[in-house]
Parts: C-alpha cells; structure tokens; sequence
C-alpha cells in the first residue's frame, strides 16, 4: 500500500466544489482503483461559501 499526504485547497467549478488530484500521482491512481480518502478542515473559508 502507497500512502500520500496532500494538503490542498477546495476549488469551485459551478455549484460543486473540487479537490484536484496533482499530476505526479498520474501513473500512480489508475480508473476503477479503490482509494481512501480523508478530509481534515485545517482552516475555514474566509467568504462563507
């Protein structure tokens, strides 16, 4: 098992909100992998969105 940490802001693409996966871990995360992901808030929004 390959663990990586990221910590990454929350982008918006219309009503939805994204976290974008780095390119570097192309060749690592291939369609219908199973993965985990946790979300830690380390910080709020300033606007309130």
């Amino acid at each position: 098992m390959t663990e990586f940490t990221l910590t990454k802001q929350l982008s918006k693409q219309g009503l939805q909100h994204m976290i974008l996966i780095p390119a570097f871990l192309r060749d690592q995360l291939q369609p219908k992998m199973l993965v985990e992901v946790k979300i830690k808030v380390l910080e709020s929004g300033t606007n309130g969105n």
